[in-house]
């Protein structure tokens, strides 16, 4: 018999990429998701993955188990709900991508406020990751992430698409430039914006000039990262829509990574019914005209 739990182990694995990622996902020591990953072994009577020191591969049993494990896993989650809920109005779990301007989220909760006829969202933080893994177990039903050409797991909908800028405090001696080189950010202080997607790019960018900054914050939180840039504790690379009075952008010359930021729909939904969701109205409004007339 497959018990739930041994199908969330199997998924974990699969969607963190190893036993040890997969067990702090699932809140259990590595040694007890192994233990759970061979008695499914035991079960299905066929290894599962292939372990290598560096990586772990499904093997064809495995391959064959995923989507059906995925499937068991969606329509648990989904009768869970509806048993929870009963006659409660129906809620709307909506992932928010961390690096999402903060400025979107306060016009859609007012929006929603003023004009939410009445339904109710629950918002999820989340790294666009973490966000996966979330629509794939059924725990959001959409998320507002970036979409990618290579996504073939999920229905999505593009609404923008933008470019990453230089964020520079208003007193800094290059803020008004409208392009800046590389070389000349020599010396300069940089705040790491730790859950930034494209982290691993500009540090090869930079490293690649000759720019070794020191960096005297490294946060998580967006906030607080726009903050010591507007102190003039130095500066960062940041998405082209964040806005800040306080704040001066500039390109960055030969810096030319783009993200496409959109919806991204749960396996156990029908993104024809969701678009009519007022709540998905009222955020693509929040974000873009155009993301507007595409719903």
């Amino acid at each position: 018999m497959m018990e739930r739990y041994l199908l969330r182990y199997f998924l974990a694995v699969i969607d963190q990429g190893n036993f040890s990622k997969a067990a702090a996902s699932c809140n259990v020591s590595q040694p007890t998701l192994s233990v759970g990953i061979a008695k499914l072994e035991n079960t299905v009577g066929q290894p599962l993955f292939r372990r290598t020191n560096r990586r772990v591969e499904l093997t064809e049993s495995g391959a064959r188990l995923a989507p059906l494990a995925r499937r068991i896993e969606t329509e648990f989650a989904q009768a869970e709900r509806e048993v929870s809920e009963g006659s409660l109005p129906s809620t709307l779990r909506i992932g928010i991508l961390t690096t999402t301007p903060i400025a979107w989220v306060d016009a859609f909760i007012s929006k929603m406020t003023v004009e939410g006829d009445g339904e109710r969202v629950e918002l999820i933080d989340g790294r666009e990751r973490d966000l996966l893994e979330r629509l794939s177990r059924g725990r959001i039903d959409v998320a507002l992430s970036i979409v990618r050409d290579n996504n073939n797991r999920f229905a999505q909908e593009a609404w923008l698409e933008e470019g990453y800028v230089l964020a520079l405090a208003r007193s800094h001696r290059l803020a008004g430039r409208s392009t800046i080189a590389a070389e000349e950010l020599i010396g300069e202080t940089m705040i790491a914006r730790r859950q930034c997607e494209i982290l691993v790019e500009t540090s090869r960018f930079f490293t690649a000039r000759g720019v070794r900054p020191f960096f005297p914050a490294r946060t998580t939180d967006e906030a607080r990262a726009l903050a010591y840039v507007r102190s003039g504790l130095g500066i960062t690379v940041v998405p082209q829509c964040y806005d800040d009075p306080d704040i001066a952008k500039a390109q960055l010359e030969g810096f030319s990574p783009v993200r496409q930021i959109g919806l991204i729909y749960a396996p156990h939904t029908d993104p024809l019914q969701m678009r009519v969701r007022p709540a998905l109205r009222h955020l693509a409004a929040s974000i873009t005209p155009e993301a507007t007339r595409s719903l």
